[in-house]
């Protein structure tokens, strides 16, 4: 699969790009991490609607899909076990929404869901298929979509959204348990997370951006205490096997069990389940600042962080893996609140937050829907009043 200028002009992947703040609003206006307060969307219903959402006043839900069923009158199966995912705005209006697969042994992958301009489903595929474990990944400024398996062996796979496709495997991003990753339009470099214990916050600079055949991958080394903004360094790891297994690992900083990863407007915003906090790295100065910790808050509603997404206002939602399966968002004057909470997906976990491209729909997936069967995932769409 190659990719030149013209992908740049035809497609174009919903970033949250359209944030007029800055790269240094969070810096410079606020220095203490993220607090409870109140949702600029209010309260949630006491209840849930009819699809096991609660939501505030003014939104709706609808299911889109069901692992094991077909996708509305598409006539294609719904994967197994849904996680990650991206929107993908189309010529004449429409979008897809792509979604990684989970399943293990080479039953992994990533299927997608075309919409018309008015949110009609109008068709469904499989554009990676053959692959283990494919947690989260990301999207590219030249719309296509980054598959991350999640396995000691992972390797990043690039598919095109519009098409049934297998995928082309990029060796270069590295050779370990990658959960996802993140385009810097800025300095044209990638973000990649690794979902371990040992893990390491990796970028990669491609040779020849922004074909990802070749290039150079580093992993983080901070200095200085980043609840009040620390400093990256960066040093050069081999692609072939994980940083912590590297002769230089003791050069490199842990990072405990690396989730989402998500580029917004000079920032790259990634969180990390072992300790439960969203971090901001900024390229441009090379600063790292953790946005929010569970535990200086022992009242906030969000634990469990897992992936995250960013919308064009600047607010940023992330889901949870556990916790009380709600997806929360941390507004621009850090104050954290949830938005929506699934009830009945006890063993389940929230997956894929993406925006559509006019910011106003919302989709997500419970990846084990209400069973906790493994694999019997349901993909949702929220629509409502959101900031853009």
């Amino acid at each position: 699969m190659s990719f030149n200028r013209r992908h740049f002009l035809r497609f174009s992947v919903v970033t949250g790009t359209a944030l007029t703040l800055g790269p240094g609003f969070w810096r410079e206006a606020y220095a203490a991490p993220a607090q409870p307060g109140n949702s600029p969307y209010g309260a949630m219903s006491g209840s849930a609607d009819a699809n096991g959402v609660r939501l505030p006043a003014g939104f709706s839900s609808r299911i889109i899909a069901r692992s094991g069923a077909k996708v509305a009158n598409t006539g294609y199966t719904w994967h197994g076990a849904p996680d990650g995912g991206a929107c993908f705005s189309v010529p004449g209006g429409g979008w897809i929404y792509v979604s990684n697969s989970e399943k293990t042994l080479g039953t992994g992958g990533a299927s997608a869901i075309r919409f018309d301009g008015g949110g009609g489903i109008t068709g469904a595929y499989r554009i990676l298929a053959n692959t283990t474990s494919n947690c989260a990944g990301g999207p590219t400024p030249w719309g296509t979509w980054l598959s991350c398996e999640e396995h000691s062996g992972g390797r990043v796979w690039e598919c095109d959204p519009t098409k049934s496709s297998q995928g082309v495997v990029c060796p270069a991003l590295g050779t370990f348990a990658h959960e996802a990753v993140a385009v810097d339009v800025d300095d044209y470099r990638l973000y990649l997370t690794e979902d371990s214990t040992s893990g390491r916050f990796y970028r990669f600079t491609p040779s020849a951006y922004p074909s990802l055949s070749s290039g150079t991958l580093e992993a983080a080394r901070v200095s200085g205490d980043p609840l009040t903004g620390a400093t990256v360094t960066w040093v050069p790891v081999s692609s072939s096997k994980p940083a912590s297994q590297q002769p230089n690992a003791s050069q490199t900083t842990v990072f405990n069990g690396g989730e989402g990863c998500w580029y917004s407007h000079g920032t790259i915003y990634f969180t990390t389940k072992g300790d439960n906090r969203v971090w901001a790295y900024t390229p441009a100065t090379s600063r790292l600042e953790i946005i929010y910790d569970d535990n200086l808050y022992p009242n906030s509603p969000l634990t469990g962080v897992d992936n995250v997404t960013v919308s064009s206002f600047g607010d940023i939602y992330v889901a949870e893996d556990g916790g009380d399966l709600q997806i929360c968002l941390i507004t621009p004057n850090r104050v954290v609140a949830p938005l929506l909470q699934l009830v009945g997906h006890n063993s389940s976990e929230i997956t894929g937050p993406a925006f559509s491209p006019d910011g106003k729909r919302l989709y997500f997936s419970s990846q084990r829907g209400t069973t906790g069967a493994s694999g019997n995932g349901i993909t949702f769409e929220v629509t409502g009043p959101f900031r853009t």
